[in-house]
């Protein structure tokens, strides 16, 4: 073995290995990852293969077939501060935000804000990776067409995104929450 190599299987981001991360990944929409705010590369190894994997197991979920593709923004919290203020009239940052696509072919965007992301996985004792996989599948659910904003939407989101992170081997985000 090389110095400064790792053996293969090693793990390298909550729960995934590199072989799960350099696997084949599954049929979907195609997914560009944007890493904006640099700091994403030190919190997350591999963070655009991270992103992708998610949102294609979210996907998958969805269950519906791939006609296009979306956008994965990976950004510091004063970008998603103007995004969120502009298109929500919310003047503070948030920790993901989901753009359904108004293109033929573009099926939307999400984007992240890392500072958001890196305090809610502290606060939950969480491990920032898996928290950026859990939030790119509800961004990801809500391009597919999933919503929140009742009693059973919101149940029926939360189970799904449950099933998308154990199909990635990485803890459910609901356990323990009442």
């Amino acid at each position: 073995m090389e110095p400064g190599s790792r053996p293969p299987g090693r793990t390298v981001a909550a729960g995934l290995s590199e072989d799960d991360l350099d696997r084949d990944e599954p049929s979907g929409p195609e997914i560009e990852v944007i890493v904006a705010a640099p700091g994403w590369r030190a919190a997350v190894p591999r963070v655009e293969a991270m992103a992708r994997r998610a949102a294609l197991a979210a996907w998958a979920e969805a269950g519906l077939e791939a006609e296009g593709g979306f956008t994965v923004l990976l950004a510091d919290d004063a970008s998603i501060k103007r995004l969120n203020t502009d298109h929500r009239g919310k003047v503070k940052p948030t920790n993901v935000l989901s753009f359904p696509g108004e293109m033929p072919g573009h099926l939307g965007d999400i984007a992240l804000a890392l500072g958001v992301v890196r305090r809610e996985a502290r606060a939950n004792k969480r491990r920032v990776a898996a928290h950026l996989a859990h939030l790119v599948a509800h961004g990801t659910l809500h391009l597919a067409g999933h919503d929140h904003l009742q009693a059973g939407e919101a149940r029926r989101m939360e189970q799904a995104e449950a099933r998308i992170m154990r199909r990635l081997n990485l803890p459910n985000p609901w356990r323990g929450v009442t």
